[in-house]
């Protein structure tokens, strides 16, 4: 190839945004003519590593606007530790039929069990799939919501939770007691989002305790009644994670050593 066929050929690439390609461009040109790869083998790869980049930064794109607070998926995650769980089940809801029903997943149970460990990796599982996702912890939700509210712009902001993402994890429900108003908040996210987009949601309360939690039976049935209308429930009845690593940590800790004598 001549030098101004290539010079060429770069620019095109430049205009049409094919990044990956221009990079690679010179690696798989030598390639090709150490080999007897015809065109098409070769404009196959290019084209190949180039959809692989824009794969990658979409992902990266979605992962950063879903606002994770780690980043954990099912791989790390310890079913040995936690029997409770059925691995199979978790598994099949990582294939996200879930999310094409418009089903939500509840996550029950005491703190450090891994609850937000698991809604985290699902979140991550629909960000690679292509599906949008927005994490908040509830009073982080709530707070928002009362926030635009005082200023007459609660509509806006409740958008960020019921049409801006096919997926809403809401973490840590029940740490905190709401106020009813509060609880109205919550109550007109999982009213927006029923039967047209899936929630995750985690909570160290059984939902028999959700009334105390809001404050207000009614609210509180309403709440459930449309959560639990198309829905997975995972109670996890497991030991502590952090207060497993904190043993691990004692045991590895130094032994103290003796002051000498002066």
């Amino acid at each position: 190839m001549s030098q101004p066929t290539y010079d060429r050929l770069v620019t095109h690439l430049e205009r049409l945004g094919l990044g990956r390609v221009k990079d690679i461009l010179p690696e798989v040109l030598k390639d090709a003519e150490q080999s007897a790869d015809g065109h098409a083998a070769v404009l196959d790869r290019l084209l190949e590593e180039e959809i692989a980049a824009r794969e990658e930064r979409r992902i990266k794109a979605s992962l950063r606007l879903a606002g994770l607070p780690f980043m954990r998926t099912l791989d790390t995650f310890d079913f040995a530790f936690q029997p409770s769980l059925d691995r199979a089940q978790i598994l099949d809801l990582a294939s996200l039929a879930f999310l094409a029903r418009k089903q939500n997943i509840l996550l029950l149970g005491p703190p450090g069990v891994g609850k937000t460990h698991l809604a985290v990796a699902l979140a991550i599982c629909a960000c690679q799939n292509g599906a949008s996702v927005y994490f908040t912890t509830l009073d982080n939700m709530i707070r928002g919501l009362a926030a635009a509210d005082r200023v007459g712009k609660l509509d806006a902001k409740l958008r960020t939770y019921t049409t801006k993402s096919q997926l809403l994890v809401v973490d840590e429900v029940g740490y905190l007691p709401l106020t009813r108003a509060e609880a109205n908040y919550l109550f007109q996210v999982v009213s927006s989002r029923y039967e047209r987009s899936s929630v995750i949601l985690t909570s160290n309360k059984s939902v028999t305790e959700w009334p105390e939690v809001f404050g207000d039976h009614a609210i509180a049935t309403a709440i459930l009644d449309r959560l639990l209308h198309h829905s997975t429930v995972l109670s996890i009845k497991g030991n502590s994670y952090r207060l497993r690593e904190r043993a691990i940590a004692a045991t590895r800790s130094p032994e103290p050593q003796p002051v000498p004598a002066a």
